[in-house]
């Protein structure tokens, strides 16, 4: 009598989980199976045989990591290594160089991606300017180092005066010294100031402006409309508005794998996934994380766009090149004696 096989004994032969061959049953892509008189799936060898050609046609086996592979999965990965080798040779195109184009907008040397890991150098991407000062500026925000300030005492002009704020968290206030406003609203500052001033002028009128906002930064990097490092007017911002100010993801990117990028004080990076696409075309709220200063929000390219970028370069070039080539051959023709 032939041995009957179980749905764990087929799923150990053939590399796979007893819930991946229940699965596929389901979905038609191989025959339902037989069951015995407890409702158990049983399996003869011929079965095991049809199982196993199945997962071979559809999958190809990774010695590094020991785990099955889509095939289709791995021909991605084989076009794109060998398009970024071919480009190397014939364009002098270096994968790094290549997988940079992803974000069209961004400078080269700003994200350089590998097949295990995405660089980001944030010294490298642009620098937006700041909107105009609204008159409902955030009188949450705090002051620190580079924000500029302009003071104004009411009929006393010569305690009046624009001062930036120094890498100590300080200004150099005239006739008063150094006074430190790292940490302070506009609304302390003013309450400080006056307190300051009351020894030298009776009930001094203090007027504080936030001239500049230039402490508190936030970037956005990968295949945004305008990339680049932006000036934050409150102590947080929400990615939905990172996102308008980016002027939102191009029809390259892979909204629904974005990431909020938040260092921490022991040197690592906190990540968090964001679902761009659900935030904004889905209004899903809960996807409107908050970033503060200094996150980085990444919205990657989807593969095909990858792709492509990668190869543009050689096809380009064979195209130039077919295209020299027939006008020679064409001009030749036309001196030949």
């Amino acid at each position: 009598m032939e041995k009957r096989l179980t749905i764990t004994e087929v799923a150990k032969e053939v590399g796979v989980t007893p819930r991946t061959i229940m699965r596929w049953e389901k979905a038609g892509k191989i025959k339902k199976q037989k069951r015995d008189w407890r409702g158990w799936r049983f399996y003869s060898s011929e079965d095991l045989g049809e199982i196993r050609q199945f997962v071979e046609t559809s999958y190809e086996y990774d010695g590094e990591n020991g785990t099955l592979v889509s095939a289709a999965k791995r021909i991605i990965i084989v076009a794109i290594t060998s398009a970024s080798l071919l480009s190397y040779i014939m364009c002098g195109v270096s994968y790094g160089e290549a997988a940079t184009n992803f974000a069209p907008n961004t400078p080269k040397k700003a994200i350089v991606e590998t097949p295990s890991s995405v660089d980001i150098n944030l010294n490298a991407l642009p620098t937006v300017v700041p909107p105009p000062i609204s008159v409902t500026e955030d009188v949450k925000y705090t002051l620190g180092p580079n924000d500029i300030v302009a003071i104004e005492v009411r009929r006393h002009p010569e305690f009046t005066a624009q001062y930036t704020v120094n890498s100590e968290g300080k200004i150099e206030y005239k006739f008063v010294g150094d006074v430190l406003v790292t940490g302070l609203t506009k609304l302390q500052l003013k309450d400080r100031l006056a307190e300051i001033l009351g020894e030298y002028i009776i009930s001094p009128e203090i007027d504080v402006t936030i001239v500049a906002y230039m402490s508190k930064v936030f970037y956005v990097v990968g295949d945004a409309n305008r990339p680049g490092k932006f000036y934050m007017k409150g102590n947080t911002i929400t990615v939905r508005e990172a996102l308008m100010e980016a002027s939102l993801p191009t029809t390259a990117a892979a909204m629904r794998r974005c990431r909020l990028i938040t260092p921490n004080a022991n040197g690592r990076n906190n990540y968090k996934d964001v679902d761009v696409y659900s935030l904004l075309y889905e209004g899903n709220l809960k996807q409107n994380l908050e970033m503060n200063p200094g996150d980085v929000l990444y919205i990657p390219a989807t593969i095909i766009a990858k792709m492509i970028r990668v190869i543009q370069p050689v096809t380009s070039f064979t195209a130039e090149t077919a295209g020299t080539a027939v006008g020679a051959a064409s001009n030749a023709m036309i001196f030949m004696p």
